[in-house]
């Protein structure tokens, strides 16, 4: 299974996801030119990363394929925390992993509590 499709730039909406210079992010604001005399509509497209939040911009001819990545969301339970990380247990696949714990959920994270994790381009990130 591919962790990416390919769509067309002027088809992705605010809010969707996209592949920025290999970061997976998602659209902020997509701003459409009109057709010049001799082009093709252009379309701008301000986003942000899905694991770091770093702020990206890039500009596609409309028709120009643009790679989107295959976000899988999970839950898993969480067996133990250290520093900065968790160690889970997937609670469909029973496997268990370490994840790191993001900024704004430390101190949040206990053993035994469900928490939820997308796998974003064979990585994954704990979301809240």
């Amino acid at each position: 299974m591919s962790d990416v499709k390919l769509i067309d730039a002027n088809s992705l909406k605010v809010g969707g996801y996209l592949i920025i210079d290999g970061v997976a992010c998602v659209a902020k604001r997509i701003d459409t030119s009109k057709t010049g005399k001799h082009g093709h509509a252009k379309c701008r497209i301000e986003a942000a990363g899905l694991v770091n939040n770093e702020k990206k911009i890039i500009i596609k001819t409309s028709h120009d394929k643009i790679e989107v990545p295959i976000v899988e969301k999970k839950s898993a339970q969480v067996l133990s925390v250290s520093a900065d990380s968790a160690n889970v247990m997937d609670s469909e696949t029973f496997e268990t992993f370490d994840i790191k714990i993001p900024e704004e959920l430390k101190g949040k994270i206990k053993e035994g509590h469900q928490i939820s994790y997308w796998t974003i381009l064979g990585q994954k990130v704990m979301r809240e």
